[in-house]
């Protein structure tokens, strides 16, 4: 009989070297390029009320192993992540994926996820205070209505106007202030011009995006002055001041003066409390910006009186406030 011989071969299977994805998705949003399997790097972009997205990823070889911001084990084929939180509008986030090939060689893909800045331009809140009390809005205040008007008192020089940002990141200017991305609210104080002036107040914000600002915009009316006083009031005669009966007081309107037999004029002279109001003193008149007249007024005979009198309109408009002076000549 011939003689055998048995030889054995042993076939050893080299581990798989596929470490590429097949299928990569992101919801919500697009893979830009779109996906290949020999592409490693993606942009996706997505608005800016997105806050986060879902990453889901299938391997050429079930076997191989995903890690990073997502999972997936051998034997399985797909991994999706759980939601994967953005950063704030304008800011991009990384989202990171290793395929792991049965054989240990690893391939990174990655995801950068570019959240829109805001285009929010609006105001969430405005005020105007005026010695520390709030004043109306006329009309009340909404982030979609731009132009606004306040009344003040006469009396009131200054207000001050705060307003906060709809959008924290986009950047507000108050007069002078700027309130940058990152502080909510700020305020400035405004003089006003005098009264029955009008003062217009601004305040523009700008979109975290850029583009031109929007304007807001608040008219402040100083209420005129109803001041129709004088400050003073003097007659002279032969330039020696004569006395008023009673003496001077704003609030005091008739005065009598006493006058020797030799004088035959006197001079009016008087003062307006505000500057603003019209003062006329005999056919002399004082107009606003000017704070005071005279006049010289010719007396009748010895024994008589004649009366003089001023009037004082304040500038809010209205009756005049009339003074008058009996001047008694002296028989």
């Amino acid at each position: 009989t011939g003689l055998e011989t048995t030889y054995t071969v042993t076939v050893t299977r080299l581990l798989s070297s596929d470490n590429n994805l097949s299928l990569l998705t992101v919801t919500p949003g697009s893979l830009a390029p779109a996906f290949t399997s020999s592409t490693l790097d993606y942009t996706v972009n997505v608005a800016t009320n997105v806050t986060s997205v879902t990453v889901s990823a299938t391997k050429s070889d079930p076997n191989a192993v995903i890690s990073g911001s997502l999972t997936a084990g051998a034997g399985v084929a797909t991994g999706q992540s759980p939601p994967i939180p953005l950063g704030g509008p304008g800011t991009s986030t990384l989202v990171t994926i290793t395929v792991t090939a049965p054989n240990g060689n690893i391939q990174p893909y990655t995801i950068t996820v570019n959240r829109a800045a805001s285009t929010d331009d609006t105001l969430s809140a405005l005020t105007v205070t005026a010695n520390a009390v709030e004043q109306p809005l006329a009309p009340g205040f909404s982030a979609n209505t731009l132009g606004y008007t306040v009344n003040v008192a006469n009396t009131v020089d200054q207000v001050t106007v705060a307003a906060t940002k709809s959008d924290l990141n986009a950047v507000m200017l108050i007069g002078s202030v700027t309130v940058s991305a990152g502080t909510a609210s700020g305020q400035e104080t405004f003089p006003l011009g005098g009264p029955g002036t009008q003062t217009v107040v601004s305040i523009s914000v700008t979109a975290q995006s850029g583009g031109a600002p929007k304007i807001y915009s608040i008219t402040v009316n100083r209420a005129a002055s109803t001041d129709d006083t004088l400050s003073a009031l003097t007659v002279t005669a032969n330039a020696v001041e004569q006395p008023l009966a009673p003496g001077f007081s704003a609030n005091t309107l008739g005065y009598t003066v006493n006058v020797a037999n030799t004088v035959d004029q006197v001079t009016v002279a008087a003062t307006k409390s505000d500057l603003n109001a019209v003062m006329l003193i005999g056919s002399v008149t004082v107009s606003a910006g000017t704070a005071s007249g005279q006049e010289t007024f010719p007396l009748g005979g010895p024994g008589t009186q004649t009366v003089v009198s001023i009037s004082v309109t304040a500038q809010s408009g209205g009756a005049p406030k009339i003074y008058s002076i009996a001047v008694n000549r002296e028989p």
